[in-house]
């Protein structure tokens, strides 16, 4: 079955992972701007990284028949920094022109402090103006709740469309309100935080599959890209078909991401075949 993985750091993976995607039926991947392992210094780094996730990201893609999308943002870490952040913004919207960049994200909470509102207000604003998807990182465990919560309120006072936002990393504490409020929402699969492929099928099933994502993060950090591929199995092994998979991890991120069109990917469906059995011998 067809895959796509929407929340994938490419630049932190080897070439053997595009293969193994390639394989399990991934057909392409998402790019959220991403923390670096350490907090950039300069506007020109983020510029070279936006480069890197739009031009040159997609080639190495390419090579294995996957289609590489990426998104543009000064992530939830490094918005503590709000002169740095705000000379960065001024160039985003150079970005946005690209061929393959689908929205301003990850933006967001990392521990929910006043510069990284501003922030955060400052690039959902800038969001709105150029007609961008959002994909809104939510803070690890320690502070989910309070950072989500601020989240929601944020929002509730910005002219945001929340067909157009995901919510993403929410968890059995955090998903109801986000999915109430018109947000589509993510279950991010890491092996240390965040939610099992167990977990996330749990939540399916108590919340259906309509506005949520599921993907596996796949980061510089002790992660799996292929969590994804397990969360597959562990709903087939629940008794759900291949269409309704299908649903779950192709057609709804191809209908979120789709919302900007140069996402191209459209949702599938499986069809029978019928075939005449006397045509076939003749032949």
């Amino acid at each position: 079955m067809q895959i796509i993985q929407p929340h994938y750091h490419a630049i932190a993976r080897t070439a053997q992972d595009y293969e193994r995607m390639a394989m399990s039926g991934v057909v392409a991947v998402a790019e959220p701007a991403f923390w670096a392992g350490f907090d950039r210094l300069y506007p020109e780094t983020f510029l070279d990284y936006f480069h890197q996730i739009s031009e040159f990201e997609p080639t190495r893609a390419a090579e294995y028949g996957i289609k590489h999308y990426c998104w543009v943002a000064v992530n939830p870490k490094e918005a503590e920094n709000p002169e740095l952040s705000r000379e960065v913004l001024k160039h985003m919207p150079e970005f946005y022109k690209k061929p393959t960049v689908l929205g301003v994200g990850e933006i967001g909470f990392h521990k929910t402090t006043k510069n990284e509102e501003e922030i955060f207000e400052a690039q959902v604003e800038q969001a709105i103006n150029y007609d961008q998807l959002i994909l809104i990182h939510t803070p690890h465990l320690q502070d989910k709740v309070r950072g989500t919560k601020r989240t929601l309120e944020v929002l509730s006072h910005m002219n945001v469309n929340p067909e157009r936002v995901w919510i993403d990393h929410v968890e059995e504490h955090t998903i109801r309100e986000p999915l109430e409020a018109g947000y589509w929402v993510g279950f991010t699969l890491y092996p240390i935080t965040k939610c099992t492929p167990k977990r996330a099928v749990d939540m399916l099933e108590m919340y259906g599959h309509e506005r949520i994502l599921v993907n596996s993060s796949a980061d510089w950090g002790p992660s799996d890209p292929f969590t994804l591929q397990e969360c597959v199995v562990q709903y087939r092994a629940r008794g759900y078909s291949v269409q309704d998979a299908i649903e779950v991890f192709h057609n709804n991120p191809a209908r979120f991401l789709g919302q900007n069109p140069k996402f191209d990917i459209k949702p599938v469906r499986l069809e029978t075949i019928e075939e005449d059995s006397a045509n076939l011998v003749q032949n």
